[in-house]
């Protein structure tokens, strides 16, 4: 193309200058399909804010350019400007793209050139200027990449195997694909103890089907082992994301072996058992295995006495790699230990900032007797006539050793009255202490639904390890197609490992010491289902199990508390050993608030591992069980009550809509005046209403709290700067009392007329663009041609829509 003056340059906008100087410099540096350069890559769904019960998305992280080596590897990235803008002033922003994406090579161009930063630390400079035909190749850059990581060419062949694709658009999230590449290339180097923490409803299994695919077909890894401890993981990953393997895969069941296959899943408890006969996984020869992946590590696998240990241990040849969203790092087990340090970690906090899982907010909720203990009268005896141990009671003690019936039907009330002022059919998990109190809540939440159970029995039940008529109906309450179950109560069954997409609540009615425990509850929730309604979820929290929250463990890195020596005992010499084991349960994980003498599941070692208590309760004190007393006449209350909201930092926060939109305006307008004048120069005024929502701040949700009939200026302008609101439709009054219409022609003033009717029923945003003359009453009117013409053509036309946009707003 004919030279360019940079005064011509400069009156290009940002894409002008990427279609013709940016992308053809790719062009003549050997950029083409065969190397997938992509142009503005959102590689972030935006992060979805909650007010009230308005949500609203932020905006996605785009990047201007991402070249890729092969469709798996992107290898550098580029961030645009226009030319009035230097040719590094976008480097500060890909760097921040190229650290999320895990990218080496970053630059910044204003067209002139390119400013290239070397992240690998190979190069003499980090920073260098580039003319535009010095554009590095792709094999200029795959070269110095392979350097960097100092790959071999057995190496390469690995780490350049193209993903599984089933012929649609679907690809790896970016995170998924940082994982699927760090992993693969750590095992094509001889890496052979692996752990990837990546948080509940981000695609682990799916993660972990591309990684098997890419060394399955380099032949890296020929027979591979998928461990999980539930049958529902296993037959998931069979049927959904490893369904490509099809003939080649196998399930064990029925402690069967057939050698024939490649891929196999398996159970824990299909493979091992307390006596010989049961270790089917012996029937293999050690180095039977080339790859076992772990599902759901944290659980039994990460004890070191564990029978689930002793299989890895058997087939330590291979390499495995350990899955989990919560590592579990305590006194008596650890991940780390046994995998070492994650070498990839996707939080829970990232994914709600990205967009990609949905964000909570909580209800919490303080009972008197919660707070203050209770203690019974002398010699006061419970329903059954047992004397009731003289102390004091306390929130620990409730539903675990002392029943308050009152404090039941409470927390049922409280629920039902939450479902009643949002949606009685959100899917709901009600976590509760143990079966019998799970069968107790149940109970009271029938009767205070008595409706909609009577209509159907499904509405609400008990899904407990003991209850094969709750646990037949499980797959139901999974799937977002079906209406019923809707409320579910439970114990542990269902606090890890099960996916529920469409759960808008959880109730949490039990004490949680661990966080790991913690961790799986608050993921049961934290999938994204927006086609069947859910872009956030409520935790309702009646025994201060959200305190957690605050706890820096609760998202932060994965930390390991303890490392045994090669010889030493996996339990510290001066700490007492942790509960007693049921030996015969592959189970083996206990909360660590968990009374030693609660049973385990008595499905345990079949289908699911429940650890919870199976509400067989002795009243006397001859049995040796513990004795739980059932107190129905003692009254309870809520003393408080609040809402808090997950911020654009992560935290909770209990402020109003009002004190947070105060705080956000006023961090973006220094004065009224400030905003006034940003309000009334910027053409669309709905660009600032997108700026602000973009920091949290929801008008629908504002209106709500402050009236609905004020316009979104009239809000920010009160809440924020204390200035007396006008509702729209005095401010419609005010401009009608001037008659400035008297102006225009006939047609013309019907037109303004309609506008201002409009505007007092909608407000501005819906008057802003031309699209409003295609809608009633303005289509009556005539076409909209013919009403741009009655004000004398389009400028006149958005010159008048101006000057009543003035009018409306001079009053402020």
């Amino acid at each position: 193309m004919a030279e360019m003056s940079k005064k011509e340059k400069q009156s290009l906008s940002e894409r002008d200058i990427c279609s013709k100087f940016i992308t053809p410099a790719l062009e003549g540096a050997g950029w083409t399909e065969d190397h997938h350069v992509r142009e503005e890559v959102s590689f972030t769904d935006g992060r979805i804010i909650v007010r009230g019960k308005v949500t609203a998305r932020g905006k996605q992280k785009r990047a201007d350019y991402v070249l890729y080596y092969r469709s798996n590897l992107p290898i550098a990235i580029i961030e645009a400007k226009d030319n009035n803008h230097s040719m590094g002033s976008g480097m500060q922003q890909a760097l921040d793209y190229a650290r999320s994406l895990d990218i080496p090579f970053v630059y910044s161009s204003n067209g002139d050139g390119f400013l290239e930063h070397d992240r690998t630390g190979q190069s003499d400079v980090l920073e260098r200027e580039l003319a535009p035909d010095q554009f590095p190749s792709p094999e200029e850059l795959w070269e110095r990449y392979c350097k960097w990581k100092s790959l071999t060419r057995e190496e390469e062949q690995i780490v350049t195997t193209e993903y599984h694709s089933d012929g649609t658009d679907k690809e790896p999230r970016y995170y998924q694909r940082i994982a699927i590449n760090r992993v693969t290339e750590a095992i094509a180097k001889g890496t052979n103890r692996i752990l990837l923490v990546m948080a509940t409803g981000t695609g682990k299994t799916y993660t972990a089907f591309q990684i098997i695919w890419r060394l399955w077909k380099a032949r890296q890894k020929k027979r591979v082992l998928f461990l999980a401890d539930r049958n529902v993981l296993v037959d998931q990953t069979k049927t959904k994301d490893f369904k490509p393997f099809g003939t080649i895969m196998t399930k064990i069941t029925h402690r069967k072996v057939d050698k024939s296959f490649e891929i196999y899943l398996a159970l824990y408890q299909q493979l091992t058992g307390p006596v010989a006969k049961d270790k089917v996984y012996q029937d293999f020869t050690p180095d039977f295995f080339d790859l076992i992946v772990i599902d759901e590590c944290h659980r039994g696998s990460a004890e070191e006495d564990s029978a689930w240990r002793e299989i890895l241990e058997y087939f330590s040849s291979a390499t495995q790699i350990g899955l989990t969203a919560t590592p579990k790092e305590t006194k008596y087990a650890s991940n780390i230990h046994y995998f070492g340090e994650p070498l990839y970690t996707y939080s829970l906090k990232q994914g709600i900032q990205d967009g990609f899982l949905a964000p909570y907010k909580v209800v919490r909720i303080d009972i008197d007797k919660d707070l203050s203990g209770w203690r019974p009268e002398k010699s006061k005896k419970d329903r059954y006539g047992e004397v009731i141990e003289d102390r004091i009671y306390n929130q620990k003690d409730f539903d675990r050793s002392l029943v308050l019936d009152e404090r039941t039907k409470l927390v049922a009330k409280k629920v039902t009255e939450f479902l009643k002022d949002t949606d009685r059919f959100s899917r709901s998990i009600v976590f509760c202490e143990d079966i019998d109190h799970a069968e107790r809540m149940r109970s009271a939440l029938i009767n205070e639904n008595q409706d909609l159970f009577t209509e159907n029995e499904l509405y609400i039940l008990r899904i407990t390890g003991d209850n094969k008529e709750g646990k037949d109906q499980l797959e139901y309450f999974q799937t977002p197609d079906r209406t019923y179950p809707v409320i579910v109560t439970t114990s542990r069954l269902l606090s890890t490992g099960v996916d529920v997409p469409d759960c808008k609540l959880i109730v949490l009615d039990r004490i949680i010491g661990s966080m790991t425990e913690f961790k799986q509850i608050i993921g049961r929730g934290t999938r994204l289902a927006e086609e069947y309604g859910k872009s956030y979820f409520t935790i309702m929290d009646f025994k201060k199990a959200t305190e957690l929250f605050a706890d820096p463990d609760f998202d932060g890195e994965p930390v390991q508390i303890y490392e045994p020596g090669e010889k030493d005992s996996p339990v510290p010499p001066d700490v007492d050993e942790g509960p007693e084991q049921n030996p015969d349960s592959p189970e083996e994980e206990w909360g660590e608030d968990q009374d030693p003498n609660d049973e385990l599941d008595p499905e345990a070692g079949k289908d699911f591992e429940d650890g919870e208590g199976s509400g067989e309760w002795n009243t006397g004190k001859g049995s040796g069980k513990r004795v739980k007393y059932y107190v129905h006449d003692v009254k309870v209350w809520v003393v408080g009550e609040r809402i808090q909201y997950y911020d654009q930092d992560g935290k909770l926060i209990t402020e109003s809509l009002k004190d947070y939109t105060r705080k956000q305006v006023k961090g973006q307008y220094s004065s009224l005046d400030d905003f006034l004048r940003k309000w009334s120069s910027e053409e669309k005024k709905q660009a600032i209403l997108d700026e602000l929502a973009e920091q949290g701040v929801l008008i629908d949700a504002l209106a709500e709290e402050v009236g609905r009939d004020y316009e979104a200026f009239d809000l920010i302008c009160h809440v924020a700067f204390g200035a007396k609101p006008l509702t729209r439709r005095e401010r419609a009054q005010n401009v009608q009392k001037k008659d400035y219409f008297a102006k225009y022609g006939e047609q013309a003033r019907a037109v303004l007329q309609a506008l201002l009717e409009k505007y007092a029923d909608r407000g501005i945003t819906e008057i802003e663009g031309m699209n409003v003359l295609y809608l009633d009453p303005l289509n009556e009117l005539g076409t909209p041609v013919e009403l741009i013409q009655a004000f004398g053509g389009k400028e006149q036309y958005l010159q008048a829509l101006k000057e009543l946009e003035e009018h409306l707003y001079e009053s402020a």
